[in-house]
């Protein structure tokens, strides 16, 4: 029996490897001697690195960088098992749980620390890069990063320009002739799963503003400048970013990387699936198990289940799904590969018993899981 158990983490409890454990585990009860693959699975969001390094064979490692204030955080970053790959959440440079709420202002932040990390990268011989923009503080269109890694962004008196989303408008000249000459040689995958426009009623000033500390009178002023950073970026450049789907992400980040170091945006899990090789490796498998914190409708909008059910389908082999909880609209998962959804909850409980008992509760759920897909075949093995 082949099982392939393709879990994202259980936000608060379990990692997605935790998961994964766990498990086998409840497997091991009922098939002691099952072939079982083991590919902990993100959305692209927060948990990505882990994920990636967890399946992938890989390490962390560590950098101190600027955090989006300028101030000096230590940040980590993933290096795959091939030592050419890495994986970069930009929140761990640039995001928004590193500054207090008080001190939040797009105006001022930057994606300078996430340019850092790349640079890092660079200089351990990584030249292929999976960038994870979630969680952004920033709203300065990528032009921190840019800095970074050697691009100048002068006003018209020729000065460099200053960090954050509120001095776009003073940018007169862009010069790339700088930039770090090993990123033509490399080659940079956004995970990606917002398709918001860089400018407009629907660009990252408008719609992700709030969140970072924009007032209504900056959102306007941040809107306008990346209207110009976009314009220049086109007239300049030769690169047409304004309109592109995803371009607003990360406050504009989307954009950057687009137009400086000639990335690609993809829905986040279709990147991870590619990355691990999913769809190899359920090929074969008699069934797939995946979970996360909540299963409910909001899961077939590219939520990491859903893309697992997909990858499956295509393979025809069944996806059970256990997690946390259930919530409404799970009924529309079974049109799309999953074949049933289970809640790892086995009596009423608070949620801090839940949390804490993670472990042993998805342990115990894939146990009766296994011991109903398979009874015929336990009743051989007993």
């Amino acid at each position: 029996m082949k099982f392939v158990l393709a879990p994202d983490s259980y936000k608060g409890s379990l990692t997605a490897i935790e998961a994964c454990d766990a498990m086998e585990e409840g497997i091991r009860r009922v098939i002691p001697h099952a072939a079982i693959i083991k590919v902990p699975m993100a959305d692209g969001g927060e948990g990505t690195v882990r994920s990636l390094v967890d399946a992938m064979n890989g390490h962390l490692v560590q950098a101190t960088v600027k955090n989006p204030l300028g101030e000096p955080v230590l940040a980590r970053y993933g290096i795959l098992q091939d030592q050419e790959t890495a994986v970069i959440e930009m929140a761990e440079a640039s995001g928004l749980y590193l500054i207090d709420a008080n001190r939040r202002n797009p105006l001022l932040t930057t994606t300078y620390g996430t340019g850092e990390l790349i640079l890092d990268a660079l200089n351990r011989g990584c030249r292929k890069f999976i960038l994870c923009i979630g969680g952004s503080s920033t709203n300065d269109g990528g032009a921190g990063m840019a800095q970074a890694l050697g691009a100048k962004l002068v006003d018209a008196a020729g000065e460099d320009l200053p960090f954050g989303g509120g001095s776009l408008n003073r940018l007169h000249r862009i010069d790339v002739t700088g930039l770090d000459p090993r990123i033509k040689e490399s080659s940079f995958t956004v995970a990606c799963d917002v398709d918001n426009p860089l400018c407009g009623v629907r660009g990252a000033s408008n719609v992700f503003g709030p969140q970072k500390g924009a007032t209504a009178e900056m959102i306007a002023i941040l809107d306008q400048n990346l209207e110009h950073y976009a314009h220049l970026i086109d007239e300049q450049l030769g690169k047409s970013v304004r309109d592109l789907p995803g371009a607003g992400a990360a406050g504009g980040l989307g954009a950057g990387i687009t137009a400086f170091l000639e990335g690609s945006l993809k829905k986040g899990i279709e990147l991870v699936i590619e990355a691990t090789r999913l769809e190899e490796k359920i090929s074969g498998a008699d069934l797939v198990l995946s979970g996360e914190g909540q299963s409910d409708f909001q899961t077939k909008f590219g939520k990491t289940p859903f893309g697992v059910a997909k990858a499956a389908s295509k393979s025809a082999v069944p996806v059970v799904l256990i997690s946390g909880s259930i919530g409404k609209g799970i009924e529309e998962l079974y049109e799309h590969g999953v074949t049933s959804v289970f809640s790892m909850i086995d009596r009423p409980m608070p949620l801090e018993d839940a949390m804490t008992n993670a472990r042993q509760l998805l342990t115990n759920m894939t146990e009766r899981v296994i011991r109903l897909k398979f009874s015929s075949l336990t009743r051989t093995i007993y």
